[in-house]
């Protein structure tokens, strides 16, 4: 199943004409970037940074956590991203494109999405959260226009949200070994029996017959992605709510040929991600809930004043 495509501005740094694509992943936006900006045919990587700021966006997961209608700036072998000249046009310099300026570090990217929005602290992947507790104290209250006593703050609950994370991966990870302890207990007592194994030829069948819906699961899903499904006790924690959002809506039987499990245990872990995106949501709607909330608090003095005045 391909996963959703996402609307995005392309342009090549010195050119005012720009191109609006659609791709689901960024792999197929490069490809397209390279079609219709006729670079990278002499099949040279084409590298994508943000017209913002040059950030260079090679990562599957981070593309997809950007909003639609993105603006990028495409550039070829031999470009280098350096910001506007004083005419306001893209200026170049003929360096290789991985020497290209990163611009603002991922902590930085992080930290402006925290200003925007603190619910988003929900909504951040394990990752993320341990990127901004290791950003120095000072560098990070400067980010984010505060001071460093509610940096220190807001560094200490983002900690939190880390151990409570881990707690419930432990707790999961328990509660699986104690229904696999169940189960192999009721085996043995309800009778030695036969092993549960596919015979050879329909275990071939099965697998040709999902191969292909395993390739479709690998074209929305990246390679890290699936790696920390298989390799993490509670994945749905270490994933951002995006990535989570594309598992839950992956087909079951293509996720499960790629993960190389059976078609429950995938079902499984997409029903576990959707249950952690439902308490994500949960969280945010109570956080903006007590947001309201505050603000009608703090207008009440006001509407008493007004209303004494009219008493009088």
């Amino acid at each position: 199943m391909a996963g959703r495509l996402k609307p995005c501005v392309v342009r090549r740094g010195d050119g005012r004409e720009q191109h609006g694509l659609a791709a689901s992943c960024l792999r197929e936006l490069r490809d397209k970037a390279g079609r219709a900006l006729a670079i990278g045919e002499d099949r040279q990587p084409v590298t994508l940074v943000l017209a913002e700021d040059g950030t260079i966006v090679d990562d599957e997961d981070y593309f997809l956590c950007l909003p639609s209608n993105t603006k990028f700036v495409a550039l070829a072998k031999d470009e280098r991203w350096s910001g506007r000249s004083a005419d306001g046009r893209w200026t170049w310099l003929s360096e290789p494109a991985d020497e290209v300026d990163s611009g603002a570090e991922r902590w930085r990217q992080l930290a402006r999405q925290l200003k925007g929005d603190l619910s988003n602290i929900i909504l951040m992947s394990e990752e993320d959260l341990q990127v901004l507790i290791d950003v120095p104290r000072s560098d990070l209250a400067e980010e984010l226009a505060q001071s460093e006593t509610k940096t220190q703050v807001l560094q200490d609950t983002l900690q939190q949200v880390l151990d409570r994370r881990e707690e419930e991966r432990q707790s999961k990870q328990l509660l699986e070994l104690y229904l696999e302890a169940l189960k192999n207990e009721d085996s043995v007592l309800s009778k030695v029996g036969e092993p549960e194994s596919v015979p050879t030829k329909e275990r071939d069948v099965v697998d040709t017959g999902t191969s292909s819906a395993g390739a479709s699961a690998r074209t929305a899903l990246s390679d890290q992605t699936f790696a920390v499904l298989k390799e993490k006790p509670a994945p749905e924690l270490c994933l951002d709510s995006q990535t989570l959002e594309l598992v839950v809506k992956e087909d079951t039987q293509a996720l499960a040929a790629a993960l190389s499990w059976d078609k429950q245990k995938a079902k499984a872990l997409q029903e576990a991600c959707d249950q952690e995106l439902s308490k994500r949501l949960q969280q945010v709607q109570a956080l903006q809930s007590l947001r309201s909330t505050s603000r009608g608090k703090k207008a009440l003095p006001c509407g008493d004043g007004l209303s004494s005045k009219r008493k009088k």
